[in-house]
């Protein structure tokens, strides 16, 4: 049995090597993946007729996320009016290895091509209106075989990190804001209720699986996460008086219906060892859901006033 069963694996071994087939080399150091540096390089520093003059004639690039399964790409000359359109418009420019990455050139058998695939990060800041485009690009360079020009792109990229930045240009509202709400109502009831030392309605708040996110800890906590900090971080103060600072702001977002109630409270505390007084400034912004549960609390205070 022992026997025949070893020359079965050998058998399935020598099955998946026969299905194997060599296509080519891929190369780390390539005189064309020092041609595409090039190009990028003359575009960023805004040596558009130098970066153009890498581009083949009939030069064409393409979304590689598209759903246009005809998509015939744009032209040289559509793609530089896009590179024209970056170096003009972005304070910032910058087109960077993408951390860890690297480019490679591949050299194939079939088909005689040359590619060089680049991972790389884009960046820039709109001058108009200030919108941050911060967004990973790979791309896939044809590149003719004396390395001299880029004959294709196919890019691929979120589309959504165009967003921000399109959505800049147009003045628009975004929902609602009130001074007076029942999401406001939950925020005060829950903030004196802690103050009354009634804990446990407190938290009733809360969803079961809300999130906490204290600017001072390194990552969110849950309800047991957050009860286990506030005694330790409690012990030996007393919370003689909690204050509004302002007045709350319950804001109905059109965008993704986010319902937010931000806050701003004053917390007296007075340390049991030698009676100091400490005011404690925080800032809050409760996140809700359609039950009038927050789901998520962040805090924003400085944590040394406790110390």
């Amino acid at each position: 049995m022992k026997k025949i069963t070893f020359m079965l694996i050998a058998l399935i071994t020598f099955s998946v090597s026969a299905q194997k087939k060599k296509n080519g080399t891929v190369y780390v150091n390539h005189p064309a993946i020092d041609m595409v540096e090039s190009f990028q390089n003359a575009w960023v520093s805004g040596d558009l007729e130098k970066a153009q003059s890498y581009l083949a004639d009939d030069f064409r690039i393409f979304n590689g996320v598209g759903l246009n399964k005809g998509a015939k790409g744009w032209t040289k000359t559509q793609f530089v009016s896009n590179m024209t359109w970056w170096v003009n418009t972005m304070d910032y420019f910058q087109i960077k290895r993408s951390e860890g990455a690297y480019p490679d050139a591949i050299e194939y058998k079939e088909g005689n091509q040359l590619w060089v695939q680049t991972w790389d990060h884009l960046y820039g800041v709109n001058k108009e209106t200030g919108a941050k485009f911060d967004a990973p690009v790979h791309r896939l360079y044809l590149v003719s075989n004396d390395n001299k020009s880029i004959k294709a792109v196919q890019e691929y990229t979120n589309e959504a990190s165009f967003i921000n930045m399109r959505d800049s240009y147009a003045q628009r509202e975004n929902g609602k804001i009130y001074i007076n709400h029942e999401n406001i109502n939950s925020v005060r009831k829950l903030m004196y209720a802690f103050a009354n030392g009634d804990v446990d309605k407190a938290f009733s708040f809360f969803h079961e699986n809300a999130t906490y996110i204290d600017i001072n800890e390194s990552k969110g906590m849950n309800q047991e996460g957050i009860r286990a900090r506030d005694a330790k971080l409690l012990a030996g103060w007393i919370l003689s008086s909690l204050d509004e600072s302002g007045y709350p702001d319950y804001l109905e977002y059109d965008w993704r219906e986010s319902k937010v109630v931000q806050s701003w409270w004053n917390f007296t505390m007075v340390r049991q060892s030698d009676g100091k007084k400490v005011v404690v400034p925080i800032y809050y912004l409760d996140d809700f859901d359609n039950d009038g549960k927050i789901t998520k609390r962040n805090a924003y205070w400085n944590a040394s006033l406790l110390k």
